[in-house]
């Protein structure tokens, strides 16, 4: 079961792309829905401060920290990125369980927005989708480098967290999520 946090954001489509796969999944929108038994979480696209301030209203925030810290395996696309890291330019870090710094709103505005394909390790080529995106400056410690496009790092992984900068949930291609899913199942 995997949990996809619905605050806010494009978890709706998070929800399809597990639909397709066959994977059953429920919505975190209150403290209680984190009392249901998941195997993985997704935090998805939107608005990473907007989201902060919702986690830590609602009184979600810890106990998925907690949840996270001891193992819980996450992935978190765009906005799910920038909650994850450590350092965050231009913000304050939200979790900091990944040794990832990270530029916000990198790609520029909505206009800015764009699509393309590249390799990602341990995946293959894959269809990328980039919404006011931020990418990875840098990552450290154990985080390892999975994607980059045109000299920025777009795909990471640290054991148990898995992050894009682009949206894999609007394209067709499953892959990025089965990946996730086998994190899950390891």
């Amino acid at each position: 079961m995997i949990g996809i946090l619905a605050l806010q954001g494009a978890f709706a489509e998070h929800a399809a792309v597990l639909d397709r796969l066959g994977e059953p999944h429920f919505e975190i929108r209150q403290l209680r829905d984190i009392d249901r038994p998941f195997d993985g979480l997704i935090f998805p696209g939107g608005e990473s401060t907007v989201m902060g301030k919702l986690l830590r209203e609602l009184g979600i925030y810890d106990p998925l920290r907690e949840k996270i810290a001891n193992g819980l395996p996450v992935f978190g696309t765009c906005a799910g990125l920038i909650l994850l890291a450590k350092e965050v330019d231009g913000g304050v870090p939200c979790f900091s369980t990944m040794d990832i710094a990270v530029k916000r709103n990198a790609y520029g505005r909505q206009l800015g927005s764009f699509f393309t394909e590249s390799d990602v390790r341990g995946v293959g080529r894959v269809p990328m989708t980039f919404i006011r995106a931020p990418y990875i400056a840098s990552v450290s410690g154990d985080a390892e480098i999975l994607a980059e496009v045109d000299g920025r790092i777009v795909a990471a992984r640290e054991g148990n967290q898995l992050v894009t900068a682009f949206h894999p949930e609007l394209n067709d291609d499953l892959s990025i999520h089965r990946y996730f899913l086998e994190m899950v199942r390891a």
